[in-house]
């Protein structure tokens, strides 16, 4: 099982999963991506695709991240690609925390690629810092909408 790495956020999670619908912030938060291209209009539908590029230019490889299960409001399950180096599942839950806060639980394991053959334990070390960032960007970009949201409300 993979490790997951989880962050409270002071949002409620339908404030979190509004940032996690809108493809187009997919590189804004998540560690590594460099450069949304395109995203599919029914984004988050199951199925539907975010174009994206890894990694830093030149050297960058365009890819596809792609939804594979999805309650909004609950959790996402996509299926990161980036090959040549392979692709990665990466769910996140979102667990009500009290009163407007959220818990937002990450977890990644490799399911294809050269990456595959390492132990989960090590796909895991790998994985928790750099899952850590995202979820800190991730509550940045949500606090920062939510925030924003509120005060235009009043």
């Amino acid at each position: 099982m993979s490790e997951v790495v989880s962050r409270i956020i002071d949002a409620p999670p339908e404030a979190v999963f509004t940032v996690l619908s809108d493809g187009w912030l997919y590189a804004s938060w998540v560690v590594g991506s460099s450069h949304i291209r395109d995203v599919d209009a029914d984004w988050p539908a199951v199925g539907s695709r975010i174009h994206h590029s890894v990694g830093p230019w030149p050297l960058h490889i365009q890819d596809v991240t792609v939804v594979k299960a999805v309650e909004p409001g609950v959790f996402l399950e996509l299926e990161a690609r980036g090959w040549p180096l392979g692709a990665a599942e990466v769910t996140l839950t979102l667990v009500p925390r009290g009163e407007g806060r959220t818990e937002v639980r990450m977890t990644e394991r490799v399911v294809r690629g050269p990456g595959k053959v390492l132990p989960e334990a090590v796909q895991a070390l790998i994985a928790k810092p750099r899952n850590g960032e995202a979820l800190a960007r991730l509550a940045d970009l949500v606090i920062g909408k939510y925030a924003n949201r509120g005060s235009a409300q009043s």
